[in-house]
């Protein structure tokens, strides 16, 4: 008869400790979407038992509702991050890894989780480069060799593993792609993590969303950044040019239609989708674009340039948060909680999105 072994649960250990030299400012505070590196951590990890970040200032940290835990011992790197981590974890098996890796998922600490035995201390992921401590799960009982380390001014975390019973799991042996464990150290990394940078044009009719989309697209173009644009068409009134092929196909009835030429191709599809749908395919190109434009999408949970018309007060009803700025026509009677900005003043447009990501 199979008895299935109960796995033993699991506290989650997030360094934010570093100085982020390389990148000249913290890390986990850094958005992706609109959301700090840090809190992403959190709400994936978070149907753990409890989470702990180990931090140098709590007050950057005071917000987010978990464990944090300082170093005694200062400038050593993350062997006192994780010792002060796993001193003060629950539980005694402890996830650790760091703030700058936002790639991490749930579903990644549950596979190395089911290599816990009596035979380890330590598991750590592996791939074909590289093994990495900072994505590993500890057991308490090295919590010891740890401080001997310490005392013997040994801060290497690897030194560890030399003395305790350590497991490598290999993610090439997995269904995980290596990237789930990449740092993001340079601001080049944080370019390259975060593509696309997605964000939203709306307001309501004749407000000029096109004409201002265009001129966004041309100011990337000029700072280095391939751009895709998405129109969303909110009355379902598209259609394939008339008398076109591939319209004369859709209406014959064919669930897809498609035209290329050696440099382009179009692709007509008759599915349900929403702009997430519409982005995917976009950025599974050979060339996937840095950044994505949506005309419209008002609804949506998307960030959003706000367009304005003269004579308009306020930001019109239906427009959803979050808002990065106001575009308008003028800002003298405009009453709202973001930035407003000229919609002819696209330079300021442009570093102010940049600025709203963190990219400035």
């Amino acid at each position: 008869m199979h008895v299935e072994t109960k796995l033993p649960p699991v506290s989650v250990g997030i360094l934010a400790g570093g100085k982020s030299l390389r990148m000249g400012e913290n890390k986990a505070l850094l958005k992706i979407g609109n959301e700090r590196m840090i809190t992403r951590l959190i709400k994936e990890l978070g149907d753990f038992p409890e989470v702990l970040i180990s931090c140098a200032d709590t007050k950057d940290y005071a917000d987010l509702g978990v464990k944090l835990v300082t170093d005694e011992h200062r400038e050593i790197g993350p062997i006192e991050g994780i010792r002060r981590i796993l001193q003060t974890a629950e539980e005694e098996y402890v996830f650790i890894c760091a703030a700058d890796m936002p790639l991490i998922s749930s579903d990644l600490v549950r596979y190395l989780e089911e290599f816990i035995s009596s035979d380890y201390e330590c598991y750590v992921a592996a791939d074909e480069d590289h093994i990495h401590p900072l994505c590993a799960i500890y057991k308490k009982t090295v919590l010891p060799e740890i401080e001997q380390l310490i005392r013997e001014g040994n801060y290497r975390i690897r030194a560890l593993f030399q003395r305790v019973r350590t497991k490598y799991i290999s993610l090439s042996d997995s269904r995980f792609d290596k990237k789930v464990v990449k740092n993001v150290n340079t601001r080049q990394d944080y370019v390259e993590i975060r593509k696309p940078l997605v964000f939203c044009v709306s307001g309501y009719s004749d407000s000029g969303k096109t004409f201002l989309i265009e001129r966004l697209v041309n100011e990337f173009i000029k700072e280095g950044y391939s751009v895709g644009v998405c129109k969303h068409d909110g009355h379902d009134a598209y259609e394939d040019k008339a008398g076109s092929d591939t319209e004369r196909y859709m209406k014959a009835g064919a669930v897809s239609a498609s035209v290329f030429t050696d440099t382009r191709f179009s692709i007509h599809v008759r599915e349900p989708h929403d702009a997430d749908d519409i982005i995917r395919r976009m950025t599974e190109t050979d060339s996937p674009p840095d950044v994505v434009i949506i005309e419209g999408l008002k609804g949506s949970d998307h960030p959003k340039i706000v367009l304005i018309k003269e004579g308009e007060e306020r930001i019109p009803p239906g427009i959803k948060k979050p808002y990065i700025c106001i575009a308008a026509d003028t800002k003298s009677s405009i009453k709202a909680d973001c930035p407003i900005y000229g919609r002819d003043d696209i330079r300021g447009l442009f570093f102010y999105i940049m600025k709203y990501y963190g990219l400035i």
